[in-house]
């Protein structure tokens, strides 16, 4: 991504984000934007400066059997179990001012849904889209990211405003690995609403902000490769939540965005970089069933010095990629190698290549494999 002090941030960082499901213009405008991004910015330093270091976050998710009012209140005495992430910060991290306005969210699952609830304070309340599967980040917004395998393909995307508009898209792989959303896609069942701490478009007073309850049915996770998506005692998902926040004047009496200034990007699990569309860096979400007396911890990632490895290579060869337009086919034609001590296994193929890097884990030989499309998978 461009600088965030470069005004050319906020449009590159949005199309890399989809558009909007009527807009051929607009999805042409968004693959030249990032091809030109692709074409000019280093992926590997990057990867290693500040994606690398940060360590995602985790969060357990209990399982309810009194499954909360979606009415956007957050008074239901299933939340009152739940507790509150981590309060977001920006998208690129510690390096970065913290938010000036306080978010969190929770979570809860149950047979038939997975529940979200968020708070955000907001001094001044405003939206103004109306229609579903518009681009909702031009207004302030709340936005799901939810991979449930991990790999890095098959998505689901989620953004509401204060208005309780919502827009829902699934990708098959990140924009910046060829892929397309699919702004047709629609979540069956899909239960939302919100709750507005104060008046809603109104200049003249000061808000204290809003809360939204979302309830997301286990079928819309579905794909034709795992038809069935509600996860068991002890699975883990990867997901991450954003809110777009805009600076703001007042004229007369309406709300203007302040011109030049690029949106405040805050999430719960920071990216590093300004795009979402990196779900390796989403936070962990374990699932149980267990009591609230025997809380477990979220377990860190399998291998993740392995896992670091295989994505050090595939950041490499997306950078030879853009520099030859081809995949680098040994290692020392990528002047690339692996940690000392370690024996990676590297294929090259027609079409790209595969990646592995191997570890132990509990006696037991396992293996992070990365292919050039960023599909990511434990074996």
């Amino acid at each position: 991504m461009y600088p965030r002090t470069d005004e050319r941030s906020a449009t590159l960082r949005r199309f890399y984000r989809g558009s909007p499901k009527s807009g051929a213009n607009a999805l042409f405008l968004a693959a030249s934007i990032a091809l030109a991004s692709a074409a000019d910015t280093p992926r590997l330093p990057e990867w290693r400066e500040k994606m690398q270091p940060i360590a995602p976050r985790g969060y357990v998710a209990r399982h309810t059997v009194h499954p909360p009012v979606i009415d956007g209140r957050l008074d239901d005495a299933a939340w009152a179990t739940a507790p509150w992430t981590e309060n977001f910060v920006d998208i690129e991290g510690s390096t970065r001012p913290s938010p000036r306005f306080r978010t969190r969210a929770k979570m809860l699952w149950d047979d038939d849904h997975l529940y979200i609830a968020a708070e955000l304070e907001e001094p001044h309340l405003w939206a103004t889209i109306t229609q579903h599967d518009a681009v909702i980040f031009h207004d302030p917004d709340f936005e799901v990211f939810i991979d449930p395998d991990g790999d890095t393909h098959d998505y689901f995307e989620f953004e509401i405003n204060a208005l309780n508009t919502s827009w829902d898209l699934m990708l098959p792989k990140p924009y910046m690995d060829g892929g397309k959303a699919r702004n047709e896609w629609e979540i069956p069942g899909l239960k939302t609403a919100v709750h507005l701490r104060g008046t809603l478009n109104r200049p003249n007073d000061t808000d204290v902000g809003w809360t939204v309850e979302l309830a997301f049915p286990w079928r819309a996770f579905s794909t034709p490769a795992q038809p069935g998506r509600r996860p068991a005692d002890g699975a883990r998902w990867r997901i991450n939540f954003s809110r777009v926040e805009w600076r703001v004047t007042v004229e007369g009496d309406s709300y203007h965005k302040v011109p030049k200034t690029p949106e405040d990007n805050w999430v719960w699990s920071p990216q590093g970089v300004i795009d979402m569309h990196r779900p390796e860096m989403w936070g962990t979400v374990l699932f149980t069933r267990l009591p609230e007396s025997a809380p477990p911890v979220v377990p860190p990632l399998p291998g993740k010095s392995a896992r670091d490895v295989a994505l050090n290579f595939y950041y490499a060869q997306l950078d030879f990629h853009r520099a030859h337009r081809r995949w680098a086919e040994t290692f020392s034609e990528l002047s690339w190698s692996a940690p000392p001590g370690t024996a990676p296994q590297f294929r090259s193929s027609a079409d790209g290549y595969t990646f592995s890097m191997l570890f132990t884990e509990n006696n037991r030989p396992r293996a992070w494999t990365i292919l050039q499309d960023r599909q990511l998978t434990l074996d």
